[in-house]
């Protein structure tokens, strides 16, 4: 006989039969370890054996929560839950055991990494930390990068509407002082506002003390003047800068569309404000074209980056993490399952594709609808 190991003929001694062949017991080797297997019970990995815990280390997953191994149900097969993106295996038990998720990319916390608390009851993971907008004065910056957006498709913005990042609750409380409007749930993030109304602003970033807890957060009431159809855009404040400039491309939009739907007529005798075009729209056309906006500007950021890492304009240690988040958001807004925002965008963008932006919006500010 030949050891299948070696391929040295088996003398007289002990030797094992295994596999359709015959070994040396100290030739028959876990392909982890090397080490010999000299139990009853072994696994297998294609042609390869495997000491069962061996096994077990390599091909049983872990939790990415807990750092366990996921449990078996009660068929005896592996059931963890992952995320659809992020690709983070856990077990299923922490969906119910308060395992915080960061407000931003939706991972979940790991046992052994502390998520930053914000003031108003979210968490951040510290890579989305690291790009946060944290007040409105932080936030002016991107919100010229909007402008130019929107200019360089010709859709400028003519009126001044004030920017303002604000908590948690004084974003619902200026939801509900809006008699019009439509909202993305669970949670809306942002939101242009045509009512007057006096709104709590984050005026100042939050230092972070012991235990990566925010501290000396200030606010102040900022009083909105109606002088046009929008009197000002709402952002939740501590969102990264991709999210935090999606969001406000998308509530820009609504800008756009209700300022552009008036104008001035004037005369000797009489000067009064006329509609035109965009209002009223279905929920899903105005909402939709508005996705449509917020995917586009992170599209250019996603080109920019590309460009920016490899002529190493840009921190290499960011640059890979900003365009998957960035991506994340895209993934967000396409497999969004909702009527008005996911089935609104999906419209919107391909009608886009088919006829351009502009002969787009010219249709829906003919017809209310997008063209098909």
């Amino acid at each position: 006989m030949i050891c299948a190991g070696c391929n040295n003929e088996i003398g007289a001694g002990r030797f094992l039969h295994c596999l359709n062949a015959y070994w040396h017991p100290e030739c028959f080797r876990c392909h982890a370890c090397n080490l010999p297997i000299a139990d009853y019970e072994f696994s297998m990995s294609g042609n390869y054996p495997y000491h069962k815990t061996c096994y077990k280390d390599r091909y049983h997953p872990k939790c990415d929560v807990c750092k366990h191994f996921i449990p078996t149900n009660l068929a005896g097969l592996i059931e963890y839950r992952a995320h659809p993106f992020w690709n983070q295996k856990y077990c299923p038990t922490h969906e119910h055991d308060n395992t915080p998720r960061c407000c931003s990319c939706e991972r979940m916390e790991p046992q052994d990494t502390g998520y930053v608390p914000l003031n108003d009851g979210r968490k951040l993971c510290l890579e989305c930390l690291d790009s946060a907008v944290m007040d409105t004065s932080l936030c002016q910056p991107l919100y010229m990068d909007i402008q130019q957006f929107y200019e360089s498709l010709n859709m400028k913005v003519e009126q001044y509407v004030p920017l303002l990042l604000v908590e948690r609750q004084a974003l619902n409380e200026a939801r509900e002082g809006e008699k019009n409007g439509h909202y993305h749930m669970p949670e809306t993030r942002g939101l242009c506002l045509s009512e007057e109304q006096t709104i709590s602003q984050v005026l100042r970033t939050p230092r972070f003390g012991g235990g990566q807890r925010p501290m000396d957060m200030i606010t102040e009431p900022y009083k909105l003047i109606r002088r046009c159809d929008v009197t000002a855009i709402l952002i939740l404040y501590g969102l990264p800068r991709l999210l935090t400039g999606s969001i406000l491309a998308h509530e820009m939009m609504h800008a756009w569309m209700r300022l552009k739907g008036t104008y001035l007529s004037m005369s000797e005798h009489e000067c009064s404000i006329q509609m035109r075009g965009y209002q009223p729209l279905s929920q899903d056309v105005e909402e939709g074209i508005c996705q449509v906006m917020a995917h586009m500007w992170l599209d250019t950021q996603l080109n920019f980056e590309s460009s920016s890492s490899s002529t190493g304009s840009r921190a290499d240690s960011r640059a890979p993490f900003d365009k998957k988040l960035g991506s994340f958001f895209k993934h967000q807004i396409e497999s969004d399952s909702s009527p008005v925002y996911g089935d609104g965008f999906r419209a919107g963008q391909l009608a886009v594709r088919k006829y351009g932006l502009q002969r787009t919006l010219e249709h829906i500010q003919m017809t209310g609808r997008f063209p098909f």
